[in-house]
């Protein structure tokens, strides 16, 4: 999670427990906020040991002494996710998928850094919504010719980006990329590494029942109550090729769903957030396993 969005996690759940359980309660849980618990968050501890696979928790001792093999970039976006979720759905959701995996993957021998987040993604079709912060795919192409181009230099050649926005997408980028660095690069939307109707009842496609478990999951204190939440209707394009799904067009948010949300959020619940995200880390793992033994100059069979 983003140190930022990591804090504020913190903050909220701190101040709900203590208005629950008094003065007892948020003493304890001040002092894990303050690093003095077993298991800190913001000091990037687990279980008292560090996470060298975040590179925001690294320190160049710890990096200097490792062969990283592979970097992983979450990618997300800032946008309104229905009444109940925040604005930085997307980046808690990306991130923590990413270092749930990379920790699985450093496990089994895989020298992996996640990266922070990038918060911004491509919104253009929400700028209406107050304080939807979109960048354009021209933006994002130079911003990933950068990072690739710096760990390129250093000698980092493989690069996964691990997107949580629907509105990203970075295959045309890696396209035109190819030709100019001699880095790897390979993209993956986190939601889409596991078939999710097995887990859900009706996933969703934003804010609906899958998004809104893996943030009772992974942030329930930045989660509003599901009654104050929309029911994520939304209407369908009248025409026909467009309806069907075989015709594409962007679709102007605030016309189609009235709560910014797509997919009703009622049946979610913290359980099926946890299972679904088993799943996704553990196939992602193994993706990161392979991509960081993998052999760049024979990649095909």
């Amino acid at each position: 999670m983003h140190p930022g969005v990591a804090e504020l996690v913190s903050f909220r759940a701190t101040e709900r427990a203590a208005l629950v359980a008094g003065n007892g309660a948020r003493s304890r849980m001040m002092n894990e906020i303050e690093g003095t618990a077993p298991s800190s968050p913001l000091t990037g501890e687990r279980n008292g040991s560090r996470r060298p696979w975040v590179l925001a928790e690294t320190s160049w001792a710890t990096v200097r002494e490792t062969n990283y093999e592979l970097a992983v970039l979450p990618w997300g976006a800032t946008e309104a996710h229905n009444f109940h979720l925040p604005y930085a759905t997307d980046n808690v959701e990306s991130e923590s998928v990413a270092v749930r995996a990379a920790g699985q993957a450093w496990e089994r021998g895989a020298r992996v850094a996640v990266l922070p987040t990038v918060p911004f993604g491509v919104n253009t079709t929400q700028l209406d919504i107050p304080l939807t912060l979109s960048v354009t795919p021209s933006t994002q192409l130079a911003l990933l010719r950068d990072l690739a181009s710096s760990l390129a230099g250093q000698g980092i050649r493989k690069l996964l980006i691990l997107n949580g926005h629907g509105g990203n997408n970075f295959r045309q980028m890696i396209r035109e990329l190819y030709p100019e660095l001699p880095v790897f690069i390979c993209s993956v939307n986190w939601y889409d590494c596991v078939d999710p109707r097995p887990f859900f009842d009706q996933p969703g496609d934003h804010a609906g029942e899958l998004e809104t478990s893996v943030m009772l999951e992974l942030a329930p204190a930045l989660v509003e109550p599901l009654s104050t939440a929309g029911d994520g209707s939304v209407k369908q394009w009248r025409i026909g090729g467009l309806r069907e799904g075989w015709a594409w067009a962007p679709r102007q948010w605030t016309r189609v769903t009235s709560d910014t949300g797509i997919g009703n959020p009622a049946a979610a619940t913290a359980a099926k957030g946890a299972a679904f995200l088993e799943a996704v880390s553990s196939r992602l793992a193994d993706l990161l396993v392979e991509l960081a033994a993998a052999d760049l100059d024979d990649m095909y069979v």
